[in-house]
């Protein structure tokens, strides 16, 4: 049997895309509270977000969003990993800004701890994609975009994507306005 290359790219482009996911799963959590939310968009859901992305550019004049929008369009799978917010029970930390978990949930805060998870989830996935030797970047106006269409749990309030490619130049390097 044949398999032609563009098969095989896109089949080893889910494959990290999984393997990604994986990595922010199993990535260490402040206090063993794992609130990471991953999933995996290609096709119609993809290009959706790519079309919230532009319509976001435009109406807040921010051009980053438009250029996004079309590497998104150009990468076959894009890997998203958010976090929901909650608290650790802690009465002494303050990392958040406010006093302490009691103050921060009542005021409406995000832990440090999440976001802090979240960072370093998406950090071992895009380290599973270098490894693997797949372009990829992080990228905002994804997470902000797929949280205005509200792909994932509403309870999600930090999210970023990161878009997976394999051309012969690396589409995230040198981008342009398209």
């Amino acid at each position: 049997m044949l398999y032609n290359s563009h098969e095989v790219e896109r089949d080893a482009l889910m494959q990290t895309a999984g393997k990604m996911c994986i990595a922010a799963r199993t990535a260490p959590k402040g206090k063993g509270v794992d609130q990471i939310v991953t999933a995996i968009v290609t096709g119609e859901e993809k290009d959706a977000i790519a079309d919230e992305m532009e319509k976001i550019g435009e109406r807040e004049k921010l051009d980053f969003f438009i250029r996004d929008a079309g590497n998104i369009r150009r990468a076959p799978v894009v890997v998203l990993i958010g976090t929901t917010v909650g608290q650790r029970g802690l009465s002494y930390c303050g990392f958040c800004g406010f006093e302490n978990c009691g103050d921060q949930a009542k005021k409406g805060g995000r832990c440090s701890f999440d976001v802090v998870d979240l960072g370093i989830a998406v950090g071992a996935a895009v380290s599973v994609a270098s490894d693997d030797r797949v372009d990829n970047r992080v990228m905002f106006s994804i997470g902000k975009a797929a949280i205005d269409l509200k792909v994932l749990d509403e309870a999600v309030k930090v999210l970023y994507g990161i878009p997976l490619a394999a051309y012969g130049k690396n589409i995230f390097f040198d981008r342009v306005k398209v």
